[in-house]
């Protein structure tokens, strides 16, 4: 989701190189696991590729959907570790067709069908193996959905690298200036928690400090940053003095209940640091949140989940390993309903 948020943000093939190029996302084990393999009487072997390599990575709602294929550069490249963008495809609806087609990229050429008469007209023609069409042949006129789509894209917001070490930006004293939504890795959490108290919800987020820690407040420190006041004690605990799993919560409090709201909000193991009887209040706290926008939650706790499951509006995926295949188990059949674009 990461990489497709990139690909709205020009900086797709930048991301991939960062992590090691297309060859550190590409499946490390043989083309095709034959039963024999996954049973253990034939041990698991390489064959001859018979499909191009490629790097698929798409999605959709109800009411539009973006796929993209990205492969090899051509021979003679000058980046030749850089991958290409060989395919995009943008479809109005849940699922890719002929009629719902609405702009597409082949190599260099884009195509968009024109809105007034629903006929193809060429929108790019030398468009570069590196860029999007997502960033470069959007309009207001002909490739307005185009222009939707990627700010929906840019719109999504990720926390999966909030620090909370002793030389954590959170734990440092910040300059305070309106923070409409929490930095990603918690830099501005002062500044966020001013912005709640300012102008956004501040009785939900006074509430879920007190549903984590009775009788407790957050509250500016005199020199802008975040301090707690707990019950008890004759002084309020500052950010360098919280523990990892207090600072934590803090943080997610601060993202989750931020003014400014995402179209999909992405959490990675908020669980990390926290300790047991916070999970609870964890799941009260996102089901609150979710109530605004779209929360996607990856976690390896089963008592988080559980206090997720009371919501009827919570779906839950399970991801399982089988020779080294990751796959996605779920009660809903809609996947077996997406199509790739060819190329």
């Amino acid at each position: 989701m990461r990489l497709l948020a990139d690909v709205a943000q020009g900086r797709l093939v930048n991301s991939l190189a960062r992590e090691g190029g297309l060859p550190s996302t590409l499946w490390a084990g043989p083309e095709r696991i034959s039963q024999g393999m996954r049973s253990g009487t034939v041990p698991i072997q390489g064959t001859v590729r018979s499909g191009p390599v490629s790097l698929r990575l798409g999605f959709s709602g109800d009411d539009l959907g973006y796929a993209i294929d990205l492969g090899l550069p051509t021979p003679g490249s000058a980046f030749a570790f850089d991958p290409e963008i060989k395919v995009e495809a943008m479809w109005t609806g849940g699922v890719l067709g002929r009629s719902n087609l609405f702009a597409e990229r082949r190599g260099q050429m884009v195509r968009v069908r024109r809105a007034a008469t629903g006929e193809w007209r060429t929108g790019m023609a030398n468009l570069h193996p590196f860029d999007s069409m997502v960033t470069h042949a959007s309009d207001r006129e002909d490739g307005l959905e185009m222009l939707l789509m990627r700010e929906r894209m840019r719109n999504w917001r990720f926390y999966d690298n909030l620090r909370t070490d002793i030389d954590a930006p959170a734990r440092k004293t910040p300059i305070l200036t309106y923070t409409p939504a929490l930095a990603n890795d918690g830099a501005d959490l002062a500044a966020a928690v001013a912005t709640i108290h300012a102008v956004g919800d501040a009785e939900a987020f006074d509430s879920a400090i007190e549903d984590a820690f009775p009788g407790s407040t957050i509250d500016g420190d005199g020199d802008g940053s975040v301090a707690m006041r707990q019950r008890g004690l004759l002084r309020a605990m500052r950010a360098s003095e919280l523990s990892d799993g207090t600072l934590r919560y803090i943080m997610l409090c601060a993202a989750l209940l931020a003014p400014n709201k995402p179209e999909i909000l992405i959490l990675n193991e908020p669980e990390s640091s926290l300790h047991p009887s916070l999970l609870d209040p964890l799941a009260r706290l996102l089901t609150t949140a979710a109530k605004a926008c779209q929360i996607v939650v990856v976690s390896h706790s089963d008592r988080l989940l559980t206090g997720l499951a009371g919501d009827p509006d919570t779906r839950t995926y399970r991801l399982e390993k089988d020779c080294g295949e990751t796959f996605l188990h779920s009660d809903e059949d809609h996947y077996s309903k997406w199509v790739w674009p060819s190329r």
